[in-house]
């Protein structure tokens, strides 16, 4: 488990990560601003609030950068690697983001005309229904990119799930007007993945990971382990993340470590989590939870795992 050394430089900002880590303050401590990338979408799971902590124990070095499960972004945008692979199961979502890499501008202008109708109960349906027409035709274009990000902003509390069939069915959470996404934002999100050396993925952590090497740096934040049984209130995609999903992610932990990867991974704060992961670095933090129905139980207890000498 020891912390390998590498010459390439991963993160534009590690001394203020560094002094971040003495202080303990949020990163970054307001929005970024709109002519800055940043996550596009509301996501479940979403890394907003955990930023502070999670780049300060990043490693300062590091090779090429790997997320397998890149919901929202908001680590990849924090850090901006020079070199990166991220993936994720959700289809849909990562054809947002190569859209947005392949042309922000025709994302952003069909995005705007979703938005140039007010929302109303049936638009909703109408809309959510022709996503899943995409979804059951698995066409994956500018506008399903556009038709996702709008449901995201007029779905309740922004949730993605779908049920037995693969089919996306949240319910309107009333909102009536207002724009869905900041173009300024997308364009520049898109130009920072056009800029960048970004691979996008589809597909299984486990495929996504294959080309990890030593010094190379890879963020796992899978779907966490529920902590209650009122926790299971999504599927990201119609496979789930069962328990076998859990161990097979904790065996792949502990190969990449042993070809001298650096590793850094988020949970829920559960039993499971404790055992799967035991031997390795365990810091339990608070965390707010941007996704859930009850407002009183938007806070919880989450584990940060690494193995190297990230924090004491």
């Amino acid at each position: 488990m020891a912390d390998a050394a590498t010459p390439k430089r991963g993160c534009r900002n590690a001394a203020d990560r560094g002094l971040l880590k003495l202080l303990e303050v949020p990163f970054p401590s307001a929005p970024a601003p709109l002519s800055a990338p940043a996550p596009f979408v509301k996501w479940a799971g979403g890394k907003r609030q955990l930023l502070g902590l999670l780049c300060a124990r990043a490693p300062a070095r590091f090779g090429r950068y790997y997320e397998p499960f890149v919901g929202g972004g908001a680590m990849l945008f924090a850090l901006r690697p020079e070199r990166a692979c991220v993936s994720d199961a959700n289809a849909q979502l990562v054809n947002c983001y190569r859209q947005l890499k392949e042309d922000a501008k025709a994302v952003a202008a069909a995005i705007q005309t979703l938005d140039a109708v007010p929302c109303s109960r049936e638009r909703y349906l109408a809309l959510r229904s022709r996503y899943n027409g995409k979804l059951e035709a698995g066409e994956l274009d500018c506008e399903g990119a556009a038709l996702f990000i709008w449901l995201n902003r007029h779905c309740f509390n922004g949730l993605y799930r779908v049920n037995g069939k693969g089919l996306f069915n949240v319910p309107w959470n009333g909102r009536t007007q207002g724009p869905s996404a900041s173009a300024e934002r997308l364009a520049a999100t898109g130009g920072w993945l056009k800029a960048a050396d970004v691979e996008l993925g589809c597909g299984d952590f486990e495929q996504a990971c294959e080309a990890v090497e030593a010094g190379d740096f890879v963020y796992f934040d899978p779907p966490y382990v529920p902590v209650s049984q009122t926790a299971r209130f999504t599927s990201y995609a119609r496979q789930g993340f069962a328990q076998a999903d859990q161990e097979r992610l904790a065996a792949l932990f502990a190969r990449l470590d042993a070809r001298g990867a650096k590793l850094l991974l988020s949970n829920s704060d559960a039993p499971l989590v404790r055992r799967l992961y035991r031997g390795w670095r365990i810091e339990a933090v608070d965390a707010k939870r941007a996704i859930c129905s009850d407002a009183s139980k938007r806070t919880g207890r989450e584990i940060i795992v690494a193995n190297f000498a990230s924090f004491a």
